[in-house]
């Protein structure tokens, strides 16, 4: 299934995360009937923001874009390769480096620092975000949300709020995935903001379903 955007009208503004000038992915179906029995499901599902243990984004943000996919593997494959974050480089297109900072499977209060490229802008230069993480809330196999600053040369994000939610529907798995911004450097210029970031999101998860769907398949 094609990554579906929450309308607009939820706010009026949006950003995503990574931080990564890309175009929409595209080729992105489900097989015909995967997708149709999933459609419903998908349906219901986004009209409700994302939370984890019962927390959500930072619901004070201007900023923040949710979307999902279909991915045609096993749930257990899906919540392996997204928790791996050692090995998120080998996969992801806009993770440049990543350094683990707590051992172990990830839980609340696991640490991770990774970086990834942001483009120049009418108002910031091109730079690398450095973005620290950590573990909020985790429910394995259904949920994980984490939050962090980014910050680069130039450009900083002061908190970024991430929740994602893992659905096991006929077929494979719904991804859904809902992220917040707050800073003042972004929100004085929200238009640019959105037009340079929002498809960063689309592809994490493009990344995601190609690497586990090659997973599945050789299992």
């Amino acid at each position: 299934m094609t990554a579906v955007r929450r309308p607009a009208r939820l706010r009026s503004t949006l950003l995503a995360l990574p931080l990564a000038a890309t175009a929409l992915v595209g080729g992105l179906a489900a097989p015909a009937q995967a997708q149709a029995q999933a459609q419903p499901q998908a349906q219901a599902a986004a009209q409700r923001p994302l939370t984890c243990q019962g927390q959500g984004i930072d619901p004070t943000a201007q900023l923040h874009y949710q979307t999902q996919i279909f991915i045609k593997a096993p749930l257990s494959t899906v919540w392996r390769v997204h928790t791996d974050v050692a090995a998120w480089p080998r996969w992801q297109r806009a993770v440049s480096t990543m350094e683990p900072l707590t051992p172990g499977r990830l839980r609340p209060g696991s640490q991770f620092r990774w970086t990834t490229p942001a483009p120049a802008t009418a108002s910031t230069p091109a730079t690398t975000l450095v973005v620290t993480s950590t573990v909020q809330d985790v429910r394995p196999g259904q949920c994980i949300r984490w939050m962090g600053p980014a910050i680069g040369d130039g450009l900083r994000i002061d908190r970024g709020t991430h929740v994602w939610n893992f659905i096991k529907v006929p077929g494979g798995v719904i991804v859904r995935t809902e992220e917040s911004w707050t800073g003042a450097q972004i929100e004085a210029d929200p238009a640019t903001a959105i037009r340079y970031l929002a498809p960063g999101l689309d592809e994490w998860l493009a990344d995601l379903k190609a690497r586990a769907e090659a997973q599945a398949c050789h299992h």
